[in-house]
């Protein structure tokens, strides 16, 4: 073979390894991410409409969701409950399904213990519903938290025109926040440990 072919074939070789595995997903998990990224830079207000442990201090505050980042692979979904901005959902395209994960920040931005739990679907699910069971890094962490009864915990979130829900459901325990998305508000500021 001629050394100027062996070279040729070395980049090319190196180029296509270099090159990142496209992300492949399937119309059910594109539609329900395409959904709630339409509303991108949009904020709603919400209301609990179903806890079945209330009241809590989610019943009283103001309930704020705020489409505020978004990308081809992932959302990040700022949840204000009154004065604190705590709580981002992030939804990921892994290529092998949509990832829920919430990440808990102090005032300051450090990471909160309890952070970065949520769960992986684990079906098709619908254009309009995913679920999101509790992965394993959730479980342990409700264990060495001293919560295992959230070991059993899953995440719902449905997209309709009209309205946004967050949904917790495990053995025992339903908690449901429903957003009305045909009234945006004033985008609350960037969560904590987050820059505008």
């Amino acid at each position: 073979m001629h050394k100027t072919t062996i070279v040729a074939l070395a980049v090319l070789s190196g180029s296509a390894l270099a090159r990142p595995a496209p992300l492949v997903s399937i119309p059910t998990h594109d539609a329900f991410f395409d959904s709630i990224k339409a509303h991108c830079g949009k904020a709603y207000e919400g209301k609990v409409s179903v806890d079945n442990q209330g009241p809590s201090s989610f019943s009283e505050a103001r309930l704020v969701m705020h489409v505020r980042k978004c990308s081809a692979t992932e959302l990040q979904v700022p949840f204000h409950v009154g004065k604190d901005a705590s709580r981002t959902w992030i939804i990921t395209k892994t290529g092998s399904g949509l990832s829920l994960k919430h990440d808990h920040r102090h005032q300051d931005g450090s990471d909160d213990v309890s952070t970065m739990y949520g769960g992986h679907t684990l079906d098709a699910g619908w254009d309009t519903v995913q679920s999101f069971p509790a992965d394993e890094y959730s479980k342990q962490l409700f264990v060495q938290q001293g919560i295992p009864q959230s070991v059993g915990n899953t995440w719902q979130m449905f997209i309709y025109p009209e309205q946004f829900s967050y949904r917790l459901v495990r053995e025992g325990r339903e908690f449901r926040v429903d957003f009305d998305l045909t009234k945006p508000v004033t985008p609350p500021a960037a969560p904590w440990g987050y820059s505008d």
